[in-house]
């Protein structure tokens, strides 16, 4: 029952859906902890009672959560991302004392889906041992109506402003937390004036974006798409081999160059919160170069994806989200990392060159069942960054957090207790 819940929030999202989400659960008659590592934790925190500054350095980490967990009878433990270090600890005592972990993520079909699931996301999913044919049988007796897929992030302006404000508190406001080291390599000041630049600039880079991809689609070309991702994204860091996207893009152009037709032409689209922390743009450019097809290549920042994707003829990534995005238009795919979505049934296992030169196509069935697993299960309509997308979240959020049933085990109980599935709603509202 909810009142025996004692929930323990880590690090969440820029801006206050971790707060948000506290007071919604108290209400539930679930008790709600906080440690905030910094000063932008406690700003979006706020005055909401059951905050515990953390300010030790990170060796003190694991004896002080430890402590935590027995003062206050800790059963379950919420945080956004698995991966960095405060995060993984705590994944690794949750494990070995049985208390539930509620992991969120943007979502894995983004933007009008955010994903929550238990134990761990993306590499650390449950839905890496799911195989097609378990979702299908998963799904025998469901029927949920298949959503449109979304085209671009609802909520990019408040995704950038809140990380703008959070990173500007650590930097001005963060006498209290000395041992506060950021997990990424970037220093905290750098961090803020890059998203600052990148709040400023927004106009004008989406009139370069227009541009750009109107030149490509009047071009007449067959192209490719490669989709770029953040280097300190936490798919691209713990569940690749690549080091940096230099490494992935030098493997994509020399793939390109060598097995596609002379007359195709490459993309290079860049995540639509890419910072120009890296001079991706000259890094392409001199590598296309030195294979001989800098005029067949392209750099686009950010944008709506697909406005550019509906005419490509293949996808490649890392384990990039969007490549879901091509999936479900039937647009082969080439996926290097481990992805909640590769799945042999719609993710090529070509080599490289034989891939850019005839690309196989996915089963477009296996996807829509995939994609309606994902749908019925971890990915729950709403968003972390608009008021509008927030509210849809704690519609459903506090009861799947309440329920004893993850996500996936869910699904079976509301099939045996033959309920209705769960509504997914594709609102306009996010936008």
């Amino acid at each position: 029952m909810p009142q025996h819940k004692t929930y323990l929030f880590l690090q969440g999202p820029h801006g206050p859906f971790f707060r948000q989400l506290g007071q919604m659960l108290r209400k539930a008659d679930a008790q709600v902890w906080r440690v905030g590592f910094n000063a932008g934790d406690a700003a979006f925190w706020g005055r909401t009672p059951g905050y515990i500054p953390f300010q030790g350095d990170m060796t003190k980490w694991p004896k002080t959560l430890s402590a935590i967990i027995k003062e206050h009878a800790i059963t379950d433990i919420v945080l956004y991302g698995d991966t960095r270090p405060a995060h993984a600890e705590a994944v690794r005592q949750a494990k070995a004392l049985g208390l539930r972990v509620h992991v969120f993520e943007e979502g894995y079909m983004r933007p009008y889906w955010i994903t929550y699931e238990r134990g761990g996301s993306n590499g650390h999913s449950r839905l890496m041992d799911f195989s097609v044919a378990d979702m299908r049988d998963r799904l025998a007796h469901s029927d949920i109506d298949m959503p449109t897929p979304p085209s671009h992030w609802g909520d990019m302006r408040q995704h950038i402003f809140y990380g703008a404000a959070y990173h500007w508190f650590v930097m001005f406001r963060n006498r209290r937390y000395p041992g506060f080291k950021p997990h990424r390599a970037l220093p905290v000041h750098r961090e803020a004036m890059l998203y600052t630049k990148r709040l400023l600039l927004m106009p004008f880079l989406a009139v370069h974006r227009f541009w750009a991809t109107r030149r490509i689609k009047a071009g007449g070309y067959p192209y490719h798409i490669a989709l770029l991702q953040l280097e300190h994204d936490a798919s691209f860091q713990a569940h690749s081999s690549f080091e940096n996207m230099e490494a992935f893009i030098a493997q994509v152009i020399a793939g390109f160059a060598t097995g596609a037709p002379a007359h195709h032409h490459l993309v290079f689209k860049a995540h639509p919160l890419e910072s120009g922390q890296s001079p991706l743009r000259q890094m392409i450019r001199q590598t296309a170069a030195q294979h001989g097809v800098a005029a067949r290549t392209h750099y686009l920042r950010g944008g709506k994806l697909a406005h550019i994707l509906d005419a490509a003829r293949s996808a490649v990534t890392v384990n990039s989200t969007s490549g879901q995005q091509a999936l479900w238009r039937g647009i082969p795919l080439k996926a290097f990392g481990s992805a909640v979505f590769s799945k042999p049934e719609f993710v090529s296992d070509q080599p490289l060159t034989d891939f850019f030169a005839a690309p196989q196509r996915p089963d477009a069935q296996a996807y829509r069942e995939y994609r309606q697993f994902l749908l019925e299960t971890s990915q729950v309509p709403g968003g972390f960054y608009s008021a509008s997308g927030r509210q849809q979240l704690l519609r459903e959020l506090v009861d799947k957090m309440l329920d004893d049933a993850d996500p996936y085990d869910a699904l079976l109980t509301r099939q045996s207790d033959k309920a209705a599935p769960l509504r997914v709603v594709h609102s306009t509202a996010l936008q």
